[in-house]
């Protein structure tokens, strides 16, 4: 995870024709890489999305996204014990590269609240390169324009086969499915459903067994 300090550093060009300084960046400036991620010294979470920076809540995500984030780890954890495909919870790099594998030619690292990956081959020591097959994302009272917006275009324009928009307050999921490079939803699914996953084949979910247990 990455933090913003307050004092923003720039070089003695012009701001909107130099790159301000990596160890600090701009939320305005809209063309930094993973090269630059790797280089910031800063405090509060953000994630980079086509070259911009997105700041992350300032404060630790609330209890009930906690612990239902951590709940539907453990539940494909547990399944996918044995099988091909791993799952991971953040903080967790995930860089989604368009032409180039470099680290100078990626734009966008995203950290989902879970994901969940079948080509071991994308796995290295820093996180994960390529779309994962399961993105899930649990919306907060502070990140919901990010999850609806931003993260919905680049999920589904690197290819990440399935996503998950899960609602913690409203209890309610929605699953994404990339069809012909485009997502198609479900219905609106809350507890009496049964929500089932098209990327982990078996996996399903009992969600007014699962709500249930979120108090």
């Amino acid at each position: 995870m990455k933090k913003i300090a307050s004092n923003l550093l720039y070089s003695g060009m012009e701001k909107e024709k130099a790159k301000p300084s990596v160890k600090v960046p701009d939320l305005s400036y809209g063309r930094y890489t993973y090269t630059d991620y790797l280089s910031w010294d800063i405090e509060e979470m953000v994630e980079l999305i086509k070259g911009k920076v997105f700041k992350k809540d300032s404060a630790a995500p609330n209890r009930i996204h906690q612990r239902l984030t951590g709940d539907l780890y453990t539940e494909l954890n547990l399944f996918l014990k044995g099988k091909k495909c791993q799952a991971y919870i953040a903080p967790f790099d995930v860089r989604l590269p368009v032409q180039s594998k470099k680290d100078d030619k990626i734009f966008t690292v995203v950290q989902p609240d879970i994901c969940v990956v079948c080509d071991l081959d994308k796995l290295d020591d820093r996180g994960c390169i390529g779309a994962p097959d399961l993105v899930v994302e649990v919306l907060s009272p502070g990140n919901k324009q990010l999850e609806l917006q931003h993260k919905y275009e680049v999920y589904e324009e690197s290819g990440v086969k399935e996503y998950w928009l899960m609602d913690a307050a409203g209890q309610t999921l929605l699953i994404y499915t990339l069809t012909q490079g485009k997502y198609h939803s479900s219905r609106l699914m809350t507890s009496g459903d049964t929500a089932k996953s098209s990327t982990v084949p078996e996996f399903e979910l009992d969600l007014e067994a699962f709500f249930a247990e979120i108090k």
